[in-house]
């Protein structure tokens, strides 16, 4: 198959220059037509309105390194032991279940809601050495599931417009693994596709209404389009190197809201790549999937 590189995204904006040492996990909520995101590294919370493009943001005193919200409102995500209840108008959470304490070098990454309403998350060795990583579902039950090991970045959980499948990846080793959904458990683990030097590292994922994937590459300054099946469609080249993860928003679910990272970047490569850790934008002409909710 062809491989389409789009070397310049046209309609690409950045919609808010900020230099955010790790800006991760895009969260599109619907309501408030609003764009959520973190920098996991500096302790915040940032919040771009679609609406009026007003911005906000907060300062925690902990770390937050996934966000969801519930369907009986308010938000849920992970911080560094294990799943939690958020409220960082009042700069605090309430500890759901704490999962990881007996691995100190351990801390949660990333986190998506699938379409029956359970909270994926993973954890990392954060000196990003060790396969001392776990993959947990938190169900609409309340009760927390480990259901893969092995990793030492867990990255990008993503999933087909069926729910049927599971996307999750491996940083370091630069795999993008599928898993079939079998109820309550995950079977036939599978390389999707594996990247290579000039792609970076596999970061965060999401997924289109057409089922194809939108694969973020750390150090590789694009987004890669893959088919259900790991082929290749399309390259988007980005104007920083870091891109961490990608969500559909916006009124019609056609926007593409992008984060990115100055983390490991020397003053030579901030200097070079001056919007470096903003948010960025475009419209690629497809739609998404609208935002699960927690049930929980």
């Amino acid at each position: 198959m062809q491989v389409v590189i789009n070397r310049k995204i046209e309609s690409l904006e950045c919609l808010w220059e900020i230099p955010a040492t790790l800006g991760e996990g895009p969260l599109w909520v619907e309501h408030e037509q609003a764009i959520y995101w973190l920098d996991i590294v500096e302790k915040k919370v940032h919040r771009y309105s679609t609406f009026n493009q007003s911005k906000k943001s907060w300062q925690l005193s902990f770390e937050l390194t996934s966000l969801a919200f519930r369907d009986k409102g308010g938000f849920i995500g992970t911080v560094r032991d294990g799943f939690a209840f958020i409220d960082f108008e009042n700069d605090d959470y309430k500890m759901i279940q704490s999962l990881e304490e007996h691995l100190p070098e351990n801390r949660f990454n990333d986190g998506k809601v699938d379409t029956y309403g359970n909270f994926w998350a993973g954890s990392m060795d954060e000196k990003e050495k060790k396969a001392s990583g776990s993959l947990y579902r938190l169900g609409a039950d309340g009760k927390v599931a480990h259901l893969d090991s092995d990793y030492i970045i867990t990255n990008g959980p993503a999933f087909s417009p069926d729910g049927k499948t599971l996307y999750h990846n491996d940083t370091i080793k630069r795999v993008i693994y599928a898993y079939d959904i079998d109820g309550e458990s995950i079977k036939n683990k599978r390389v999707l596709y594996q990247l290579n030097d000039p792609e970076g590292y596999p970061d965060g994922l999401t997924v289109d209404a057409d089922g194809n994937l939108w694969q973020c590459s750390f150090a590789g300054a694009r987004i890669t389009k893959l088919s259900p099946q790991g082929e290749v469609l399309e390259v988007y080249e980005m104007p920083v190197p870091n891109i961490t993860s990608c969500t559909f928003g916006g009124e019609h679910l056609d926007t593409l809201y992008i984060t990115t990272a100055r983390y490991l970047m020397t003053d030579e490569d901030k200097q070079e790549f001056p919007l470096a850790g903003s948010l960025f934008a475009f419209k690629p002409g497809v739609k998404g999937l609208p935002t699960s909710l927690v049930q929980y």
